[in-house]
């Protein structure tokens, strides 16, 4: 199993979270984060006074699954997410050595 963690602008969840469910891709949590890249935060100008924005607000999606599906749900982000731009996020994947449903006490496969 593999945990797929992406950090997505706030913009693009709907289109990344429809997507997702298209190729049957179940068990997604979303979690409101901020930080920043290489970019190191944003500079804007509001009423003639600048402001640096350190940690930019972002989406960050986790999702367990069978190591068949992690390329399938990895070019579904990518293609859903993408904007060209800096700051249209990263894709992390790592292993994940169990999984155990709470309510059933299923392991593993079954879990998710």
């Amino acid at each position: 199993m593999q945990k797929v963690e992406a950090i997505i602008r706030t913009e693009k969840l709907d289109i990344v979270i429809n997507n997702l469910n298209e190729i049957n891709c179940n068990g997604i949590t979303v979690v409101d984060v901020k930080g920043h890249g290489n970019q190191m935060g944003l500079t804007e100008k509001y009423r003639g006074n600048t402001y640096k924005i350190d940690l930019i607000p972002k989406i960050k999606l986790e999702i367990i699954t069978e190591d068949t599906k992690v390329d399938e749900i990895i070019q579904v982000i990518r293609d859903s997410a993408y904007t060209g731009a800096i700051g249209d996020g990263k894709i992390f994947i790592s292993e994940v050595e169990e999984v155990i449903r709470i309510r059933t006490g299923e392991k593993g496969i079954d879990a998710i």
